[in-house]
């Protein structure tokens, strides 16, 4: 019986870490989720808005779908693309996900010039 009422005492007696030492672990995982994920995700998108401000008639593009096609017409939120002579189809203007020949590697081009001497 005495155990059981010293167990008992040194429970109610601790009341645990505070709040103050809690708190930097805390903003810790804040500031790696934002710079693992947050900020990676808003720089994709501003460089997504900048692709889909660029478009001009006959880009060859690819939609998010995997649809490769020829850009006919244009207009503020559809696309109208050539996907084979004389077939058309309209997508909307965020489905765009790349253009093609458009140079993603920000360099000057080394990088592809190097993969085709290896082949």
């Amino acid at each position: 019986m005495i155990a059981t009422a010293w167990a008992q005492g040194g429970a109610a007696s601790g009341a645990g870490p505070s709040a103050w030492t809690q708190l930097p672990p805390l903003i810790l995982v804040f500031v790696v989720i934002y710079f693992l994920v947050i900020r990676p995700q808003q720089l994709k998108q501003k460089e997504h808005a900048a692709l889909l401000s660029n478009l001009k008639r006959n880009d060859k593009v690819i939609t998010s779908g995997g649809i490769h096609g020829r850009i006919i017409e244009l207009s503020d939120t559809v696309v109208t693309l050539e996907i084979a002579p004389n077939v058309r189809i309209t997508v909307e203007r965020p489905q765009i996900a790349t253009v093609v020949g458009l140079k993603t590697n920000g360099g000057d081009g080394k990088e592809t010039k190097e993969k085709d001497k290896k082949s």
